[in-house]
């Protein structure tokens, strides 16, 4: 059981304070992605640096003092992770061993394992390690599956799983189930509407990035190559290319507004450590 687990004040204290000081580091990391991807849409002076984490991590790095910046934020990830993980395991939310629950608690373990690869980026960036500026890493997903048997069949349940993910986001935010990660009773009347619309605008963007990657991988599994594939630069780039800047701009912003959102979440989001 949890109770046995995190049996002690300072357990569950840390694990408190793990969470929402990873909730900062990813609104720190999706308020950059907003905003470069912003920028370089309507060229403001940023150059290219539209993209997903890796990117916005990258640009962290190039500011003063960005190598502290890097290893706070990396230090910030690394307990977002941690806290999916306890999520996962320890079924600190309560979701059961259902099918329903094992589902839920398979999706905070699959963000975990997610985030702890940015962790990973970001410590290798830190050390001098190579930055990675050769095949996207879905890219290389997409590669190997291909050269299984049945390759273009496993891609293409990739592109449907994500695609999944990319409707449920949108449908999150549409159900007001966002509005469930905070305690609005905390949050001061004159703002509270404001920032859960951060979050309504900011499920959506995150939901047609996913929607738009998985789209990219159905290419690559119906073209049977690899490189059709990305990430969220890949859907980026796909999606001023094909609709233009203003659209680009608009997903730049509810990107923006779900990491403002994070920032909300890790001030009045209950944690559950029991």
């Amino acid at each position: 059981m949890t109770d046995s687990l995190l049996s002690t004040p300072s357990q569950r204290q840390w694990i408190e304070g793990a969470a929402r000081t990873g909730l900062v580091a990813k609104g720190i990391v999706y308020s950059l992605i907003g905003t470069l991807t912003f920028m370089a849409a309507f060229e403001l002076g940023t150059g290219d640096d539209k993209g997903g984490k890796s990117q916005a991590l990258k640009w962290l790095q190039k500011q003063p003092f960005g190598q502290v910046l890097l290893g706070l934020t990396a230090i910030g990830l690394l307990c977002y992770s941690i806290w999916r993980f306890v999520e996962a395991f320890l079924d600190t939310e309560d979701k059961g061993n259902d099918a329903k629950g094992l589902a839920v608690r398979a999706r905070y373990a699959f963000s975990g394992l997610m985030y702890g690869a940015s962790t990973y980026y970001a410590a290798k960036l830190l050390f001098g390690g190579s930055s990675g500026e050769g095949k996207d890493t879905r890219e290389t997903i997409a590669q190997k599956l291909l050269e299984q048997p049945f390759g273009q069949w496993l891609v293409g349940i990739v592109a449907v799983g994500v695609m999944a993910v990319g409707v449920y986001q949108i449908y999150y935010s549409i159900s007001d189930k966002h509005r469930k990660k905070i305690q609005e009773s905390k949050v001061d009347k004159r703002v509270k509407e404001t920032l859960l619309k951060t979050g309504k605008v900011g499920y959506i963007a995150r939901g047609i990035v996913w929607l738009l990657i998985g789209y990219l991988f159905l290419k690559a599994a119906i073209q049977s190559d690899s490189s059709e594939a990305g990430g969220s630069d890949s859907a980026f780039s796909f999606l001023e290319q094909e609709y233009g800047s203003w659209i680009l701009g608009v997903v730049a912003l509810g990107l923006l507004c779900y990491g403002i959102f994070m920032f909300v979440r890790a001030r009045y989001q209950p944690v559950n450590t029991q």
